[in-house]
Protein backbone atom coordinates (compact mmCIF):
# COMPACT_ATOMS: atom_id res chain seq x y z
CA UNK A 1 0.00 0.00 0.00
CA UNK A 2 1.13 3.62 -0.73
CA UNK A 3 -0.05 7.05 -1.36
CA UNK A 4 0.78 8.39 -4.92
CA UNK A 5 0.86 11.84 -6.41
CA UNK A 6 0.96 12.64 -10.07
CA UNK A 7 1.56 16.12 -10.97
CA UNK A 8 0.74 17.10 -14.56
CA UNK A 9 -0.09 19.93 -17.03
CA UNK A 10 -3.45 20.20 -19.41
CA UNK A 11 -3.36 17.26 -21.76
CA UNK A 12 -0.58 15.51 -20.74
CA UNK A 13 -2.85 12.06 -19.96
CA UNK A 14 -1.61 12.97 -16.57
CA UNK A 15 -5.83 12.21 -15.96
CA UNK A 16 -5.65 9.38 -17.50
CA UNK A 17 -2.80 7.43 -16.04
CA UNK A 18 -3.67 7.88 -12.60
CA UNK A 19 -7.41 7.13 -13.52
CA UNK A 20 -5.78 4.01 -14.05
CA UNK A 21 -2.87 3.39 -11.61
CA UNK A 22 -5.85 3.49 -8.97
CA UNK A 23 -8.08 1.15 -10.89
CA UNK A 24 -5.10 -1.24 -11.20
CA UNK A 25 -3.96 -1.12 -7.51
CA UNK A 26 -7.78 -0.58 -6.32
CA UNK A 27 -6.83 2.45 -4.88
CA UNK A 28 -9.10 5.50 -4.22
CA UNK A 29 -8.40 8.39 -7.73
CA UNK A 30 -9.11 12.11 -6.31
CA UNK A 31 -8.81 15.62 -7.51
CA UNK A 32 -11.65 17.95 -7.13
CA UNK A 33 -12.04 16.99 -3.85
CA UNK A 34 -9.71 18.41 -2.65
CA UNK A 35 -10.09 21.73 -3.65
CA UNK A 36 -13.97 21.74 -3.19
CA UNK A 37 -13.09 20.80 0.71
CA UNK A 38 -10.38 24.18 0.42
CA UNK A 39 -12.97 26.25 -1.28
CA UNK A 40 -15.67 25.61 1.40
CA UNK A 41 -13.15 26.29 4.45
CA UNK A 42 -11.80 29.15 2.61
CA UNK A 43 -15.12 30.50 1.53
CA UNK A 44 -14.23 31.12 -1.97
CA UNK A 45 -16.66 29.78 -4.82
CA UNK A 46 -14.96 26.83 -6.64
CA UNK A 47 -14.98 28.64 -9.89
CA UNK A 48 -13.09 31.72 -8.65
CA UNK A 49 -10.35 29.62 -6.74
CA UNK A 50 -9.64 27.77 -9.83
CA UNK A 51 -9.33 30.85 -11.80
CA UNK A 52 -7.01 31.75 -9.07
CA UNK A 53 -4.98 28.43 -9.29
CA UNK A 54 -4.52 28.87 -13.28
CA UNK A 55 -4.77 32.60 -13.86
CA UNK A 56 -2.64 34.47 -10.99
CA UNK A 57 -2.89 33.77 -7.38
CA UNK A 58 -3.65 37.69 -6.90
CA UNK A 59 -6.77 36.74 -5.37
CA UNK A 60 -5.77 35.26 -2.25
CA UNK A 61 -3.67 38.98 -1.74
CA UNK A 62 -7.28 40.09 -0.91
CA UNK A 63 -7.12 38.20 2.57
CA UNK A 64 -4.87 39.18 5.29
CA UNK A 65 -1.66 36.31 4.62
CA UNK A 66 -3.45 34.66 2.77
CA UNK A 67 -1.05 32.67 1.22
CA UNK A 68 -0.63 30.93 4.54
CA UNK A 69 -4.09 30.39 5.02
CA UNK A 70 -4.72 28.94 1.62
CA UNK A 71 -1.92 26.36 1.86
CA UNK A 72 -3.03 25.47 5.62
CA UNK A 73 -6.74 24.38 4.34
CA UNK A 74 -5.35 22.67 1.40
CA UNK A 75 -3.01 20.48 3.30
CA UNK A 76 -5.50 19.73 5.86
CA UNK A 77 -8.02 19.04 3.56
CA UNK A 78 -5.43 16.91 1.60
CA UNK A 79 -4.05 15.12 4.43
CA UNK A 80 -7.28 14.13 5.96
CA UNK A 81 -8.05 12.14 2.69
CA UNK A 82 -4.98 10.35 1.89
CA UNK A 83 -4.31 9.56 5.51
CA UNK A 84 -6.20 6.66 4.93
CA UNK A 85 -3.49 4.73 2.36
CA UNK A 86 -4.35 3.57 -1.03
CA UNK A 87 -4.87 6.94 -2.73
CA UNK A 88 -3.87 8.50 -6.13
CA UNK A 89 -3.97 11.89 -5.78
CA UNK A 90 -3.78 14.10 -9.16
CA UNK A 91 -4.08 17.47 -8.33
CA UNK A 92 -2.76 20.74 -6.90
CA UNK A 93 0.89 20.31 -5.50
CA UNK A 94 0.41 17.30 -3.90
CA UNK A 95 4.05 16.30 -4.14
CA UNK A 96 4.81 19.81 -2.01
CA UNK A 97 2.18 19.29 0.31
CA UNK A 98 2.85 15.87 1.39
CA UNK A 99 6.63 16.72 2.02
CA UNK A 100 8.15 14.64 4.69
CA UNK A 101 5.68 11.97 4.44
CA UNK A 102 8.05 8.85 3.82
CA UNK A 103 5.75 6.92 1.87
CA UNK A 104 4.91 8.91 -0.91
CA UNK A 105 5.48 8.10 -4.89
CA UNK A 106 5.90 11.71 -6.59
CA UNK A 107 5.15 10.93 -9.79
CA UNK A 108 5.30 13.95 -12.84
CA UNK A 109 3.63 13.61 -16.16
CA UNK A 110 4.57 15.18 -19.25
CA UNK A 111 3.39 14.90 -22.65
CA UNK A 112 5.08 15.88 -26.23
CA UNK A 113 3.74 19.29 -27.37
CA UNK A 114 2.80 18.43 -30.82
CA UNK A 115 0.60 15.76 -28.85
CA UNK A 116 -0.77 18.77 -26.46
CA UNK A 117 -1.28 21.16 -29.43
CA UNK A 118 -3.68 18.37 -31.13
CA UNK A 119 -5.49 17.57 -27.99
CA UNK A 120 -6.21 21.30 -27.47
CA UNK A 121 -7.27 22.18 -31.24
CA UNK A 122 -9.65 19.52 -31.49
CA UNK A 123 -11.11 20.42 -28.34
CA UNK A 124 -11.39 23.61 -29.00
CA UNK A 125 -11.61 24.40 -32.04
CA UNK A 126 -8.91 26.55 -32.61
CA UNK A 127 -5.77 26.60 -34.75
CA UNK A 128 -2.30 25.40 -34.55
CA UNK A 129 -1.07 28.28 -33.51
CA UNK A 130 -3.97 29.50 -31.42
CA UNK A 131 -3.82 26.32 -29.48
CA UNK A 132 0.13 26.63 -29.27
CA UNK A 133 -0.20 30.32 -27.40
CA UNK A 134 -3.27 28.72 -25.26
CA UNK A 135 -0.68 26.12 -23.70
CA UNK A 136 2.07 27.80 -23.13
CA UNK A 137 0.35 30.44 -21.54
CA UNK A 138 -1.20 27.21 -19.45
CA UNK A 139 2.11 25.73 -18.32
CA UNK A 140 3.75 29.62 -17.54
CA UNK A 141 0.68 30.34 -15.53
CA UNK A 142 0.96 27.23 -13.46
CA UNK A 143 4.45 27.06 -13.40
CA UNK A 144 4.15 30.80 -11.62
CA UNK A 145 1.47 29.69 -9.46
CA UNK A 146 3.38 27.11 -7.46
CA UNK A 147 6.52 29.32 -7.09
CA UNK A 148 4.37 31.80 -5.91
CA UNK A 149 2.48 29.85 -2.98
CA UNK A 150 4.91 27.05 -2.39
CA UNK A 151 8.61 28.87 -3.71
CA UNK A 152 9.60 26.02 -5.67
CA UNK A 153 9.73 25.04 -9.50
CA UNK A 154 7.20 22.38 -10.49
CA UNK A 155 9.53 21.88 -13.38
CA UNK A 156 12.45 20.39 -11.49
CA UNK A 157 12.58 17.25 -11.61
CA UNK A 158 14.54 16.46 -8.08
CA UNK A 159 11.07 17.14 -6.65
CA UNK A 160 9.90 13.51 -8.11
CA UNK A 161 10.94 10.40 -7.87
CA UNK A 162 9.14 8.84 -11.13
CA UNK A 163 9.06 11.63 -14.08
CA UNK A 164 7.76 9.91 -17.33
CA UNK A 165 7.44 11.73 -20.70
CA UNK A 166 4.08 10.58 -23.06
CA UNK A 167 5.29 10.05 -26.17
CA UNK A 168 7.41 7.04 -27.07
CA UNK A 169 6.46 5.55 -23.77
CA UNK A 170 2.52 5.20 -23.56
CA UNK A 171 -0.13 5.54 -21.03
CA UNK A 172 0.18 2.06 -20.55
CA UNK A 173 3.98 2.22 -19.82
CA UNK A 174 3.67 4.60 -17.48
CA UNK A 175 1.01 2.55 -15.48
CA UNK A 176 3.09 -0.24 -15.78
CA UNK A 177 6.22 2.00 -14.34
CA UNK A 178 3.64 3.52 -11.80
CA UNK A 179 2.27 0.21 -9.93
CA UNK A 180 5.66 -1.06 -9.77
CA UNK A 181 7.30 1.50 -8.28
CA UNK A 182 4.41 1.69 -5.72
CA UNK A 183 5.22 -1.87 -4.84
CA UNK A 184 8.56 -1.35 -3.75
CA UNK A 185 9.74 -1.33 -0.06
CA UNK A 186 10.49 2.25 0.32
CA UNK A 187 6.63 3.07 -0.40
CA UNK A 188 5.38 0.15 1.47
CA UNK A 189 2.96 1.92 4.18
CA UNK A 190 4.23 0.23 7.62
CA UNK A 191 2.89 0.99 10.77
CA UNK A 192 5.42 3.56 11.77
CA UNK A 193 4.49 5.07 8.81
CA UNK A 194 0.98 5.22 9.00
CA UNK A 195 1.11 6.58 12.38
CA UNK A 196 3.26 9.64 11.17
CA UNK A 197 0.73 10.42 8.41
CA UNK A 198 -1.95 9.95 11.38
CA UNK A 199 -0.09 12.64 13.03
CA UNK A 200 1.17 15.08 10.28
CA UNK A 201 -2.70 15.20 9.41
CA UNK A 202 -3.89 15.81 12.83
CA UNK A 203 -1.05 18.68 13.31
CA UNK A 204 -2.39 20.24 9.45
CA UNK A 205 -6.23 19.63 10.65
CA UNK A 206 -5.07 21.46 14.17
CA UNK A 207 -3.04 24.25 11.72
CA UNK A 208 -5.81 24.90 9.28
CA UNK A 209 -8.15 25.68 12.55
CA UNK A 210 -5.99 27.98 14.07
CA UNK A 211 -4.14 29.75 10.81
CA UNK A 212 -6.70 32.50 10.66
CA UNK A 213 -6.46 34.99 12.25
CA UNK A 214 -3.53 33.15 14.02
CA UNK A 215 -1.28 32.55 10.90
CA UNK A 216 1.98 32.57 12.78
CA UNK A 217 1.38 29.19 14.46
CA UNK A 218 3.20 26.22 13.97
CA UNK A 219 2.29 22.74 14.85
CA UNK A 220 3.70 19.47 15.76
CA UNK A 221 1.83 16.39 16.55
CA UNK A 222 3.91 12.77 17.89
CA UNK A 223 1.29 9.75 18.89
CA UNK A 224 -1.65 12.45 19.06
CA UNK A 225 -0.19 14.94 20.95
CA UNK A 226 0.01 18.28 19.79
CA UNK A 227 2.30 21.08 20.67
CA UNK A 228 1.57 24.83 19.46
CA UNK A 229 4.21 27.07 18.73
CA UNK A 230 3.81 30.81 18.32
CA UNK A 231 4.97 34.10 17.99
CA UNK A 232 1.82 36.31 19.25
CA UNK A 233 2.14 38.83 21.58
CA UNK A 234 0.45 38.33 24.81
CA UNK A 235 -2.77 40.12 24.49
CA UNK A 236 -3.39 37.01 22.05
CA UNK A 237 -2.02 34.00 24.18
CA UNK A 238 -5.29 33.93 26.20
CA UNK A 239 -7.52 33.78 22.79
CA UNK A 240 -5.13 31.28 21.51
CA UNK A 241 -5.69 28.84 24.75
CA UNK A 242 -8.93 29.36 24.50
CA UNK A 243 -9.48 28.31 21.09
CA UNK A 244 -6.70 24.93 21.57
CA UNK A 245 -9.13 24.28 24.15
CA UNK A 246 -12.19 23.99 21.92
CA UNK A 247 -9.70 22.53 19.11
CA UNK A 248 -9.04 19.50 21.28
CA UNK A 249 -12.70 18.61 22.14
CA UNK A 250 -13.68 19.01 18.47
CA UNK A 251 -11.22 17.62 16.38
CA UNK A 252 -10.96 13.60 16.94
CA UNK A 253 -7.51 11.74 17.75
CA UNK A 254 -5.88 14.59 20.03
CA UNK A 255 -4.64 12.70 23.00
CA UNK A 256 -3.27 16.09 24.48
CA UNK A 257 -2.91 19.31 23.63
CA UNK A 258 -0.38 22.25 24.28
CA UNK A 259 0.40 26.17 23.70
CA UNK A 260 4.06 27.14 23.93
CA UNK A 261 4.79 30.90 23.47
CA UNK A 262 8.04 32.67 22.96
CA UNK A 263 10.23 29.49 21.99
CA UNK A 264 11.74 28.58 19.06
CA UNK A 265 9.16 26.76 16.40
CA UNK A 266 10.50 23.42 15.74
CA UNK A 267 11.80 22.59 11.69
CA UNK A 268 9.45 19.91 11.38
CA UNK A 269 6.66 22.32 12.28
CA UNK A 270 4.27 23.25 10.11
Amino acid sequence: MAIITISRGSYSKGKEVAEKVAERLGYECISREVLLDASDRFQIPEVKLIRAIHDSPSILDRFNHGKQIFIAYIRSALTCRVAKDKVVYHGLAGHILLTGVPHVLKVRIIADMANRIQAEMQREGISQDQALTLLERDDQERRKWTKNIYGVDPWDSSLYDIVVHIHKLTVSDAVDFICQAATKEQFTTTESYQRKMEDFALACQVKAALVDPFFDVGVTCEYGNVLIYTKASNHQINKLEKMAKRIEKEIEGINNLEVHAGVPVPKNAI
